[in-house]
């Protein structure tokens, strides 16, 4: 969850970052029990942090289509989860700053 609310990484994918550094950041902030070192964290098919260190290149990840699936592996059990979330772009911010509450 701390990945899919994450404004910072959201504005991150949304201008063709695939900044995994934002990903460990979100994932810092949270209870979760992990070593920083086991930490694997691919996007869209690409392992670009591993062993929470340089994993393969960014330049290998295609940001370009509508999804976008960010694999986090703590490296800490067997457990899983599936999180979806909304984009972060022009259109969103336009949409939701039309009105006040």
């Amino acid at each position: 969850r701390a990945c899919a609310r994450n404004n910072l990484l959201k504005t991150a994918l949304f201008g063709n970052d695939p900044n995994w550094g934002r990903v460990l950041a979100a994932i810092g902030t949270t209870d979760a029990a992990f070593a920083p070192d086991r930490v694997d964290v691919t996007i869209n098919g690409v392992t670009v942090c591993r062993g929470g260190a340089i994993g393969d290149p960014r330049e290998g990840v295609d940001l370009t289509g509508r999804a976008i699936s960010i694999d986090v592996d703590l490296g800490a059990g067997s457990e899983q989860a599936t999180i979806w979330t909304n984009d972060l772009s022009i259109a969103y911010v336009h949409e939701n700053s039309a009105y006040s509450t």
